[in-house]
């Protein structure tokens, strides 16, 4: 049974064989045996050395421990000890990210009461809340943490705020009426508390109903735990790169291999051409490399109000293709500010409110005795709405603190959700006044007279009552929240109570929103430039959602809304139909949320989610990007999110989005770079062996050029600034593959300039009968082009359009990689260590012209074809 929300207290009390004076002990030991403990449980983690022999899966560094292995069975320990560096390096990365990612049950965890109050045998004790049973008879006041899901059975004005698990930031009224609603939402079960959410106000009784993993807490914990994080674009297209090249590798290695035997050269000669083959294809540095440029990446957010958790969301964030975002704090400023108001038949705006107006000034005035909010020099103390009012007559400098002493308050009557009012008593000017605020329709139903401009008390007719419900609804359907106020002249010796909320002079309406940021439209506007559909995915009810994502931009006309009730109505199938028109969500729960975001990702779009609640971090975590609020966001949320804002404003993701494409861009031509050298590299020993040349490399060349001179660029290549308007760029399909034909074709192109002239080099030492002069001549130069040929890879343009200096690291890298090359070169006593041969100056002359020429050559193409 679900719905307690809708069965009586006597019922309950049956159904869990309890009663007002709690459980008997005889019957603990037989429910701990059937319900368990009230505690949140989770699936076993991996451990670290798990996570860390599972690095080595990946098949190209199968190949590259095949390489080490051939390595050092052939004497050539030196190659083996690097490539085995490389190796580790690596999956201790991988191991140290994976690790740091499931956080998210542990905070969780830390939400659950650590002791209640409970009524056993008739005594009032006070327990561990793991030992909470469903039947326990449970007390709670201002201040406690909710230790599991229950009934109210008793509410001395219990108010309990369960933003964490609604994502709404007003507490709500508890009731102990039954609801005879037949599905209702978290948010709407009145009558209901549920395990985390903190009591702000009043005490209670309740009647423990689950516990556990049967909680509402415990729901979203089994999602988050069972909720699978998805491969970024970049790692889907990463691993079907390496899974075709591990496949080309090995069939290059092989044809070498066979082509080496039957030229008649031993067996060990033949592996150690595949093995050069191996090491010239591997791009060994291509994952730390990568891991570099998304991490600097994310220092380039931090300082733009975004921490990434996750490197590659970085990435992710470049193609995303819908946002779903939750509405309150992060589109709106979280904060409720009176637009309006209404008097004598006319609706004002808030800010053109005149105090010369006698009804204006009687209605902040009456606001403003009528609540109980401060704002003192700026820090806000009270309830949203009325912290509100207390705004507006700052707005106009009528300051709440001077018209309470002016008018001290006599006598109240505390607002509650059945009578919907709340009242005060002030002397004004000599006469005594019951000054009262609610909704307009119970004030409406109670009220004898309304209020002209004039200050004159008419008798209403139905014209007004008409007039003013017009007013209420069309404030109503604009989204905005509604306060009726109304005043009545009383008897000086005159005791209030309930009955004298009648009679009343109607005064006026004023009405709120919780409005939306300023940047939020320009922010929205940039998000559908971008080619991105924004969506609005909240706990508020539709009609305020709705217009506020109108108000924004997020709703046009012609949109669909929806709320959840209707999203659990519809199967997977007809959600995914509805999906593409839908702008607004509203009263969804945590599994709606899943689904909304499972639905456009079967659609092959990527995904990216905001949220704040306890309620959000499965959506957070099962979305592309998961983007929590750094201000007003749970340690849960932010423990599942990939992302944090640390300034929970929308527009801070549009300029993550543009660093995300800048980044992609940028990896793809550190990709480029790399692969076109390596391209090189494996022309050039495949050339060598259908010649019949000896090896022109040694597997230590390959694996210092791929290693430390290349690095070096491609990391430089990752830091290139933003060439164009990005915004104006539609996002990339998430199956789009990192090498397509264009690139593919460019890498080979370049590639192959650079082999031609490494092979030239080797043939200008091998000339004079000394392969390893040629076997030097051929790696300096192929190690030196590919340090040359990094200015060609920052973009399409050439250097001179790009800018020369725009990129400073580039330069960096060069020069970097260039000394590095040279102390090899020129340090004898590391000539042994790197197979090096002593070199001419007319040799070094040579190097370095056949160096230079594939980029001269590519700079000449580009200027051609991009400059002009």
């Amino acid at each position: 049974m679900k719905d307690f929300y809708c069965k009586s207290k006597e019922f309950l009390m049956e159904h869990f064989n309890t009663s007002s004076d709690g459980l008997k002990s005889k019957d603990l030991e037989s429910l701990k045996e059937k319900y368990g403990e009230n505690v949140l449980n989770s699936k076993e983690k991996k451990t670290a050395f798990k996570v860390f022999l599972e690095q080595f899966k990946d098949f190209l560094v199968i190949i590259l421990l095949v390489a080490a292995a051939i390595s050092f069975i052939s004497g050539n320990k030196e190659s083996t000890i690097v490539i085995l560096a490389v190796i580790t390096m690596n999956a201790i990365l991988g191991t140290v990210q994976h690790m740091k990612a499931e956080e998210s049950l542990e905070s969780l965890k830390k939400m659950s009461s650590p002791r209640a109050r409970v009524m056993r045998d008739g005594r009032k004790q006070e327990i561990d809340s793991s030992e909470l049973l469903p039947g326990d008879i449970v007390l709670v006041e201002a201040g406690d943490v909710v230790p599991s899901d229950a009934r109210v059975i008793e509410s001395y004005s219990l108010m309990v705020n369960e933003s964490s698990l609604t994502g709404e930031s007003e507490s709500v009224e508890k009731i102990t009426d039954i609801l005879e609603d037949g599905k209702l939402t978290v948010g709407d079960q009145k009558n209901m508390v549920f395990s985390g959410s903190l009591v702000t106000y009043g005490r209670g009784k309740l009647l423990v109903t689950a516990i556990g993993m049967d909680t509402e807490l415990g729901k979203i914990a089994s999602l988050l735990d069972n909720t699978e994080e998805s491969a970024t674009p970049l790692q889907k297209s990463l691993e079907k790169f390496g899974k075709k090249l591990s496949i080309a590798i090995i069939v290059l290695c092989v044809v070498v291999f066979f082509m080496s035997i039957a030229r008649g050269i031993n067996t060990l000669d033949s592996l150690m051409f595949a093995v050069a083959l191996a090491v010239a294809a591997i791009p060994e540095a291509l994952g730390s490399i990568v891991t570099i440029v998304l991490a600097i990446g994310t220092q380039k957010m931090a300082k733009e109000n975004a921490i990434i958790k996750k490197l590659h969301s970085v990435e992710s964030l470049g193609c995303v293709s819908v946002i779903c975002s939750d509405k309150t704090g992060t589109l709106t400023q979280n904060k409720m500010t009176v637009k309006k108001i209404y008097v004598d038949g006319k609706i004002v705006e808030s800010e053109k409110i005149s105090l010369d107006n006698p009804l204006e000034k009687e209605l902040l005035r009456s606001a403003l005795l009528c609540s109980d909010a401060v704002n003192h020099d700026g820090q806000e103390i009270g309830d949203p709405t009325e912290v509100a009012l207390v705004n507006v007559g700052h707005l106009h400098n009528l300051k709440e603190v001077k018209v309470r002493e002016k008018y001290p308050r006599m006598e109240e009557l505390p607002f509650d959700s059945e009578r919907k009012l709340m009242s005060t008593t002030h002397e004004i000017d000599g006469k005594y006044y019951l000054i009262t605020k609610g909704a307009p329709d119970v004030v409406i139903d109670r009220a004898k007279y309304i209020i002209k401009a004039n200050g004159e008390y008419k008798e209403i007719e139905t014209k007004d009552i008409e007039d003013i419900k017009k007013a209420n609804i069309k404030l109503s359907e604009s989204g905005l929240r509604v306060l009726a106020f109304a005043i009545k002249e009383i008897d000086r010796q005159e005791k209030i109570n309930f009955d004298s909320e009648n009679e009343f002079a109607i005064v006026g309406l004023i009405s709120m929103i919780d409005p939306p940021r300023e940047e939020s439209k320009k922010a929205v506007e940039d998000c559908i430039k971008a080619g991105i559909k924004p969506v609005m995915i909240t706990g508020d009810y539709k009609v305020t959602a709705k217009a506020i994502a109108k108000e924004i931009g997020i709703y046009k006309d012609g949109d669909e809304t929806l709320n959840g009730v209707e999203v659990e109505a519809m199967s997977d199938e007809d959600l995914i139909k509805h999906v593409p028109n839908t702008s607004v969500y509203a009263r969804v729960s945590p599994e709606h949320k899943i689904r909304i975001i499972s639905a456009w990702q079967k659609l092959g779009k990527i995904c990216a989610m905001t949220g704040d609640g306890v309620n959000d971090a499965p959506a957070l975590k099962k979305a592309d990007v998961g983007i929590a609020m750094g201000i007003t966001g749970t340690e849960v949320s932010k423990d599942a999110a990939s992302m944090i804002l640390t300034d929970d404003n929308f527009s801070t993701i549009i300029k993550s989005v543009v660093t995300g494409r800048n980044l992609y861009a940028n990896i793809k031509n550190s990709i480029r770079f790399l692969l076109s050298g390596n391209t090189a590299g494996i022309l050039a020993v495949f050339y060598a062996s259908l010649m019949g040349l000896p090896v022109i490399f040694a597997p230590v060349h390959l694996l210092f050029i791929n290693l430390l001179t290349d690095s070096l660029p491609a990391i430089a290549i990752g830091m290139e600034p933003s060439h164009g308007d990005v915004l104006n760029e539609k996002p990339r399909e998430a199956n789009a593959p990192l090498l397509d034909k264009k690139l593919s074709s460019r890498i080979l192109m370049e590639g192959l300039l650079i082999a031609i002239v490494t092979m030239i080099a080797f043939y200008l030492g091998y000339s004079k009968g000394n392969a390893a002069l040629g076997s030097t001549m051929a790696f300096s130069t192929l190690c030196l082009g590919r340090l040359f040929h990094g200015f060609s890879c920052r973009g399409n343009g050439s250097v001179f359009k790009l800018g020369i200096t725009s990129n400073m690291f580039s330069i960096y890298a060069f020069v970097l990689g260039a000394i590095l090359l040279y102390v090899v070169l020129l340090v004898p006593s590391l000539h042994d260590m790197f197979a090096i041969a002593d070199l001419t100056g007319k040799n070094f002359l040579e190097i370095n012209v056949l160096a230079f020429i594939p980029t001269l050559i590519i700079q000449i193409l580009k200027f051609i074809k991009y400059d002009r």
